[in-house]
């Protein structure tokens, strides 16, 4: 997938992720799906480990942001305060098997911090993929857009509890933290 940063509001777009996600970034993090670290410089270097499948991308993480670690792979048995997955989870094939992945490796009383585009602006992100606004390989990549409701049924899926919801850039987008019971 890489860094999504083809399309002429990607930037933008990643900006209002972080920014979402930012009050919620507590102790170690994982950073799942970090592209080229754009979180990074919002966490500790020592309390923060950066992980994405595209090597091209983690070079470039670690050339921009040398004291932080950016990996390809990590160990379930390392732990984590906050885990992050920002425009991620609606990419990946099974949802329930990357979030149960997830409160493994969360520490008690820890957080998973995710954004994802709301199923309603499918249309939307389609056609400003078409037309260079947003990321095509972004869009074509889209396994399924996920809503409050199905977000719910997800976590209840993978034992974990959906504690804050919020719609961000005018309905379009959502920010879900979920947690251990």
């Amino acid at each position: 997938m890489g860094d999504q940063a083809t399309g002429l509001l990607s930037p933008w777009l990643r900006e209002k992720r972080l920014k979402m996600a930012g009050p919620y970034l507590k102790g170690r993090v994982l950073d799942y799906g970090c592209g080229v670290g754009a979180l990074a410089p919002m966490c500790k270097p020592d309390a923060y480990l950066g992980i994405d499948v595209d090597r091209t991308v983690l070079e470039i993480a670690r050339r921009k942001h040398p004291q932080f670690n950016f990996v390809s792979g990590v160990s379930e048995a390392e732990t984590f305060d906050t885990i992050t997955a920002l425009a991620v989870i609606e990419h990946v094939p099974d949802p329930v098997a990357l979030l149960r992945k997830f409160k493994r490796m969360l520490k008690p009383k820890g957080h998973i911090v995710l954004t994802a585009p709301h199923p309603s602006v499918e249309w939307l992100h389609a056609l400003g993929a078409k037309i260079g606004l947003f990321s095509r390989e972004a869009s074509e990549e889209h396994q399924q857009l996920i809503s409050y409701e199905r977000m719910q049924e997800l976590g209840a899926n993978s034992g974990l509890v959906l504690e804050k919801y919020k719609c961000f850039l005018f309905g379009g987008n959502q920010l879900f933290v979920l947690r251990s019971p």
